[in-house]
């Protein structure tokens, strides 16, 4: 007998998956939290879903706009936020937001780029707000409101003094193929003696002797050197070129004169806070400081050694290699005293922030990578001139500087000595005491522990054993 098939209809089981409406996460952490998209043109916001009756919204990024954004987040009962650091899109934002009593996440988009699902702006700033109502963001720092203003103005002078370098180098090109070897025998082309004899080619003259009498006296060059350098080709073009290259050069210096000015006033005007207790409280003798080299060109016309004495209660200047550079990159990419301890607690927090220390990936009990994260951060570039110019300090920096890099190689050696001033600053910040070279390098029960491992690995591959003597 043949029997008919039996045709099964089969149902697919369904999964536990949630719903739409259905959180992913606990966000018990930070009920009262809203995630923000930044954009060019617009600005994506997601509220609790409780909140309002669409939890997502789009603004304009116009001031009107953000003004309504604030006024909607304020009628949700929102009192924080989280936005991407995207480009400077998030200034005016971020500022409206403070002003307006909420706190505001400011988090690095390596931390938040794992979005389920489509990439989109809704999706966004609902994955932001997901996340910054368990309390899985992290706060980027920012300055006090006071600092601001110097920070902008010194990261400013930064991109100035860098352009005032590209118009000497374009000056130093076209006396190149002028064939003046100005540069060649004087040390600076921006001194007073190569602008002098510029500014008289400029004016018509040609003879090489009259240009090489205006050389200043302190020249180490002979004048029949610079006669001999001082015969080119003075073609109209060239001559043109060279004209616009100083007319730019001296404007942008005038600029920076009247630049440097502002950020005086701005440094004088800010006072640290008081902390009872410490060396660094207010009405304590100041600090005696040490006389070191007079400060390079580039730098602020200022006294800033005395002015990061008032601000941090230490002379930071003491410590070999550390100069007017990093001292005026500290007090305006991080302000005083009690601003920098307050934002990092700890040694390992401040060389984190900056990517100096090693970031350790282990797997398994096993370290995958040690290497330090690349970041970006005008401080620790500080530090690391600081640490470039120890190579021949006599100090024990500078022999530490040179063992460390003998060891683990110049560009290595530079960042870890880079570490190394960075916590002996923060230490010196924090204690309120000065600088003392024993203890800084003192050897701590750790790294005395660490020695001894060495030690016994190194004994135990040559079939030896260490004996403690009692």
């Amino acid at each position: 007998m043949k029997c008919k098939p039996i045709h099964v209809r089969l149902k697919r089981r369904k999964k536990n998956r949630p719903s739409k409406t259905q959180q992913c996460i606990n966000t018990t952490a930070q009920p009262d939290a809203a995630g923000i998209d930044i954009g060019a043109d617009e600005i994506v916001a997601a509220v609790p879903p409780d909140r309002d009756a669409v939890s997502v919204r789009t603004f304009s990024s116009f001031t009107g706009g953000v003004h309504e954004l604030r006024d909607w987040l304020l009628a949700c009962g929102v009192k924080t936020v989280a936005m991407e650091s995207t480009g400077n899109y998030w200034v005016t934002c971020f500022d409206v937001l403070e002003q307006a009593g909420i706190e505001v996440y400011l988090v690095n988009a390596r931390h938040v780029k794992g979005v389920p699902g489509k990439k989109t702006d809704v999706c966004d700033a609902q994955w932001l707000q997901q996340l910054h109502a368990a309390g899985l963001l992290k706060k980027s720092f920012r300055p006090a409101q006071d600092i601001l203003p110097l920070r902008y103005l010194m990261r400013h002078r930064a991109g100035l003094v860098s352009e005032l370098s590209r118009q000497v180098l374009l000056m130093q090109k076209v006396l190149t193929e002028m064939n003046l070897k100005i540069h060649h025998v004087f040390s600076d082309l921006d001194g007073v003696s190569a602008q002098a004899i510029i500014t008289a080619i400029l004016a018509g003259e040609r003879d090489p002797a009259t240009l090489a009498a205006l050389r200043d006296r302190r020249c180490k060059s002979s004048e029949q050197t610079v006669i001999s350098a001082l015969q080119g080709d003075y073609r109209p073009e060239y001559l043109f070129v060279l004209a616009q290259c100083q007319s730019q050069w001296l404007y942008q210096l005038k600029a920076l004169a009247e630049l440097d000015e502002r950020i005086e006033v701005l440094i004088k005007g800010i006072a640290p806070l008081p902390n009872d207790g410490d060396d660094a409280a207010e009405g304590a003798p100041p600090p005696a400081l040490k006389k070191g080299k007079p400060p390079g060109k580039n730098t602020l016309r200022m006294d800033l050694q005395t002015e990061a004495a008032r601000f941090y209660g230490v002379d930071l200047g003491a410590i070999d290699g550390v100069g007017s550079g990093l001292l005026g990159v500290m007090m305006s990419e991080l302000g005083t005293r009690e601003q920098i301890l307050n934002a990092f607690p700890t040694p390992a927090q401040f060389c984190s922030w900056m990517g100096l220390n090693p970031a350790n990936d282990i797997s398994g009990g096993k370290v995958l990578k040690a290497k330090t994260r690349s970041v970006k951060n005008r401080l620790a570039d500080a530090f690391r001139l600081c640490a470039l110019g120890l190579a021949n300090a006599k100090g024990l920096m500078g022999q530490y500087s040179r063992r460390i890099k003998g060891r683990l190689g110049k560009a290595e050696g530079i960042t870890a000595t880079a570490h190394k001033l960075a916590r002996v600053v923060y230490a010196m910040i924090a204690t309120g005491r000065p600088y003392d070279e024993t203890e800084a390098f003192k050897i701590t029960p750790q790294n005395r522990k660490k020695q001894l491992n060495k030690l016994e690995k190194q004994a135990e591959a040559l079939g030896f054993q260490i004996v403690a003597i009692p």
